[in-house]
């Protein structure tokens, strides 16, 4: 048995809930009004094809390529783009410049990612009828709550990322119960919606669809956070 694997338990299990579904779960909040957006006309196709799209990038990037493949690849019990280049750097010292290119990839995204998250969020208060004339997209309200929600979280990063995790991970778990249950109801409503597990219709919107380079770029937002596992 790997001596660098820990039983699993409850507790860690909200941990781990917390720190890294907590990036990877708030994607809902931006991905699908995204595609929306930019696809322009709402129609049965680009739901599809966007949950289509969404369904298999998670699948195929998020879930093969992350678990299956990239966490089989730990250096004594440590991820990350440094324990990869300290497995492969035997093989040439040139490879220095690819991890150096990961890990600038992945700070990137490290800042990107929180920004979007805790705005969409916030600009979500518009969705509330008595507070619609505060929270208009991108006025300085918005701007003043997001910037003080960031100083906080990366405030409290110090302490270390059990104890962010530690606050979170309740807060994430009550989240996936709600957009379950809420996803859940939807389902019954339309339950056509599973035919969204055919990535013809995901195929279909990126090869006939105008602005199709657009919506697989906001495609992609939803694997942000995937980093983090």
């Amino acid at each position: 048995m790997n001596p660098h694997i820990k039983k699993l338990s409850v507790a860690g299990a909200l941990i781990t809930l917390g720190i890294i579904f907590g990036d990877i779960g708030t994607s809902p909040l931006y991905v699908f009004q995204t595609l929306l957006v930019e696809g322009r006309t709402i129609n049965q196709s680009l739901v599809l094809g966007s949950i289509s799209c969404i369904f298999w990038t998670l699948t195929l990037q998020t879930t093969f390529k992350y678990i299956v493949i990239t966490l089989q690849a730990d250096n004594h019990g440590e991820g990350g783009i440094f324990s990869l280049y300290a497995l492969v750097r035997r093989y040439g010292k040139w490879l220095a410049i690819p991890a150096i290119i990961g890990a600038g990839t992945l700070l990137a995204d490290g800042i990107i990612t929180p920004p979007i998250s805790v705005t969409s969020a916030i600009e979500g208060l518009s969705n509330v009828p008595s507070l619609a004339a505060m929270f208009v997209p991108g006025n300085s309200l918005i701007l003043g709550i997001v910037i003080g929600i960031m100083i906080l979280l990366f405030f409290f990063q110090q302490f270390g990322t059990k104890v962010v995790g530690s606050a979170f991970g309740p807060v994430m778990l009550l989240w996936f119960l709600m957009i379950g249950i809420l996803g859940a109801y939807q389902f019954v409503q339309n339950p056509g919606i599973i035919k969204a597990f055919n990535p013809y219709y995901g195929i279909m919107l990126l090869i006939k669809h105008p602005r199709a380079i657009y919506l697989l770029g906001a495609v992609f937002l939803c694997t942000t956070g995937a980093e983090a596992l």
